[in-house]
């Protein structure tokens, strides 16, 4: 009788503790959204007040018009996030399975060196990485941007891919190369269906990571109309008549910028957990 009403109480205390845990994650979300449909006058108050007196889009309206428009930022850095997808998919996908499957001397060692790039921070080798993109006349461009993204995720993608390929039964391998299929063959029939989830979770952590990268867009984007979304919130920031910062142009911004990344988290949780799981546990 003791034990079935202790637990009870710590399935209790259990969810009070999961309800107090999402509060605390939520409440700066829900700060940022009302603070964007307050008037300019109102979000900038103090002491502040934390639901709207009067209902204001005026902070939307004005961020659709800055400089270039909202558009050409939006479709920035959805640009470069798709890109860095691709790209990641492209790359890690086929050295995944190499690393998985292919009885290549010393992959383990190589493999070891390849994730060492993730103790190494991208900030290190910007000013090296910004001189040979100007050579490559890859500065302003979105591509260039993607690719620095890209090299952010690789390593971390790689990991995923490889441990995911080597969760994969051989013996579901074996048998497609007695029915005569080659290694080619092999990775796109048999191999790439059973890995779907691992590709989904590197599509969203490169999403992420180049929807939210910052520095590297700063150091490589000198023109408004190339700039990403961060670029312009931190722009934004400064933009009103006594050069202060206009923080409902500024909160709307941030929330516009968390739509995306919430929106594909939610269609896509379910293979992002299992994908997790699928890389992490042999």
């Amino acid at each position: 009788m003791l034990a079935r009403l202790w637990r009870s109480r710590t399935k209790y205390l259990v969810g009070a503790a999961c309800l107090f845990i999402c509060v605390v994650m939520l409440a700066p979300l829900l700060a940022s959204v009302l603070a964007s449909v307050k008037s300019t006058a109102e979000a900038a108050a103090v002491p502040p007040t934390y639901v709207p007196q009067s209902w204001s889009l005026d902070s939307y309206l004005k961020l659709w018009v800055y400089q270039a428009g909202l558009p050409v930022y939006l479709l920035n850095s959805f640009g470069t996030a798709f890109m860095a997808i691709a790209f990641s998919l492209l790359l890690t996908v086929p050295a995944g399975y190499a690393l998985a499957r292919f009885p290549i001397p010393g992959k383990e060692l190589l493999f070891v060196f390849l994730l060492l790039a993730l103790i190494i921070p991208y900030q290190a080798l910007l000013t090296p990485i910004f001189l040979m993109f100007a050579q490559l006349k890859l500065t302003n461009s979105l591509v260039g941007l993607a690719i620095i993204h890209t090299a952010i995720q690789l390593p971390f993608s790689l990991y995923i891919m490889r441990n995911a390929f080597e969760a994969v039964p051989i013996e579901l391998e074996e048998a497609a190369v007695i029915d005569g299929c080659n290694s080619f063959q092999v990775l796109v029939r048999i191999c790439l269906p059973s890995v779907v989830p691992a590709m989904i979770t590197v599509a969203l952590f490169a999403f992420i990571t180049s929807w939210n990268e910052f520095l590297g867009a700063l150091v490589m984007m000198n023109r408004q109309d190339s700039f990403t979304l961060p670029l312009i919130l931190a722009a934004a920031r400064t933009e009103t008549s006594l050069g202060g910062t206009d923080w409902g142009m500024l909160q709307a911004g941030v929330t516009i910028s968390v739509i995306p990344c919430v929106g594909i988290y939610l269609m896509l949780q379910k293979y992002y957990v299992s994908g997790l799981l699928a890389g992490a546990v042999k």
